[in-house]
């Protein structure tokens, strides 16, 4: 996408977010604001970078930076080949930075600290997950807040502090319990995901979409677990909050999910919860 179909794009619309693809096999989301093109993670290989951007009208020349949630594969897998053909900056924290073993030269951010890229603030959000330093992000630009939440074992007060404002969130919804206990994993891994450090259940992403939804905010559910969910679940997970939130869409592996759009004009008094 040239610059000029870039500014075209984004005259009607605030923020906008998609998946590329969403699961333990790549991860990688991109969010448009503030004149910025952001890819949050990269699990994937350039090529299916690039395939999957051309579902949504880019390329990956089109982005101004990549940032980095945390170390494992399914985010990072692509990360390097990426960045270093495209000259990409690379953002994440010191710890991230550190268990990933990058070559490539990249940006070391503050996990407590914002920071800008172009004219969009960037903050990252501490989680608890079984990673060196993992932060989550929510960006902000133009009266419009984006959360990026996923790979968290819990819900902290941390956390809901920081997505509570959100207009746009992409939240992780990863596993059912009964599920996953009697599912094919070996034990050990039972245990990480379903442990403090590891993924959000169905119930426990319901209780934090209680927490932050409220009437205008759009809802992408991501980091589904192909063999420790299911649709079905998942609408009776969130089927309370049908009609109550201002959309909820699903992300897989395979397709992801198509751009997710906000108005320009932010409303300025403070939403109703959804609880």
């Amino acid at each position: 996408m040239t610059d000029a179909g870039r500014e075209a794009s984004q005259q009607h619309i605030c923020a906008r977010l998609a998946s590329l693809g969403s699961g333990s096999k790549g991860n990688a989301t991109v969010v448009q604001l503030g004149g910025q093109t952001l890819l949050v993670d990269c699990g994937f290989s350039v090529r299916q970078v690039t395939q999957r951007m051309e579902r949504l009208g880019l390329a990956p020349g089109d982005l101004d930076a990549v940032l980095i949630t945390h170390e494992h594969a399914d985010h990072v897998r692509g990360v390097e080949a990426l960045a270093h053909r495209y000259a990409i900056p690379i953002y994440a924290s010191h710890g991230t930075l550190k268990a990933a073993k990058f070559r490539l030269p990249a940006n070391v951010i503050n996990s407590h600290g914002s920071f800008d890229i172009g004219g969009v603030r960037v903050i990252p959000v501490a989680v608890p997950h079984d990673a060196r330093e993992p932060t989550q992000f929510v960006f902000e630009a133009g009266g419009c807040r984006v959360g990026v939440l996923s790979d968290l074992g819990c819900v902290t007060p941390h956390v809901i502090s920081h997505y509570r404002d959100c207009d746009l969130l992409m939240m992780e919804s990863n596993h059912d319990p009964e599920m996953l206990r009697n599912g094919r994993y070996p034990p050990s891994l039972k245990r990480r995901v379903g442990g403090q450090l590891g993924h959000l259940s169905n119930a426990q992403a319901a209780d934090l979409l209680g927490q932050v939804g409220h009437a205008a905010l759009r809802v992408v559910v991501g980091h589904v677990s192909e063999q420790n969910n299911s649709l079905a679940n998942l609408e009776a997970t969130f089927a309370p909050f049908v009609g109550r939130l201002a959309s909820l869409e699903i992300a897989d592996q395979a397709a992801g999910v198509a751009w997710q759009e906000l108005a320009p004009q932010r409303q300025l008094d403070a939403p109703a919860p959804v609880s």
